[in-house]
């Protein structure tokens, strides 16, 4: 188990299978140093536990944690292309998608449910840009969509 997964479990949490597309690409892709993963959704053992409008169907504490989910199953998912997650350097960019009700303006603290994950289990590597983008709706109308940019250290 790497350190990473070690801090998961310290937290209570363990890292998911990869969540399989939903349309056609794949989870993630290595090119040279940096994995780039594809949206992830807060699917969890093959459905999304809630779907809806943050600020309508979702509240914004239940949003945080659908982030937070979207955050593992993006680590999965760049497990899956370079094998250990100890190889990450850094975390050099979150983008979090939150389908918002046309009121809600709180789409930054949703995504903090991502990046406070990815601070708590990687430390001063986990320390990244960010954009926090509201939407009108997406895929399977989940309420949350995250993906990441890491840079990782040679195998």
């Amino acid at each position: 188990m790497s350190k990473v997964e070690e801090k998961l479990a310290e937290l209570g949490l363990a890292l998911p299978p990869v969540a399989a597309p939903v349309a056609a690409y794949v989870p993630a892709v290595e090119s040279g140093d940096l994995v780039f993963t594809s949206g992830q959704l807060p699917v969890v053992g093959g459905k999304l536990p809630t779907t809806g409008k943050v600020g309508a169907e979702v509240s914004p504490e239940e949003a945080k944690e659908l982030a937070q989910i979207c955050a593992l199953n993006a680590l999965a998912a760049v497990k899956s292309v370079i094998g250990d997650l100890d190889r990450i350097e850094r975390v050099v960019k979150v983008v979090g998608f939150v389908a918002a009700a046309p009121d809600f303006i709180a789409v930054p603290a949703v995504v903090n449910g991502a990046s406070e994950l990815l601070g708590q289990v990687l430390g001063d590597a986990g320390v990244h840009a960010r954009s926090a983008v509201g939407v009108a709706v997406l895929p399977l109308d989940a309420p949350v969509e995250v993906e990441l940019v890491v840079r990782v250290k040679a195998a």
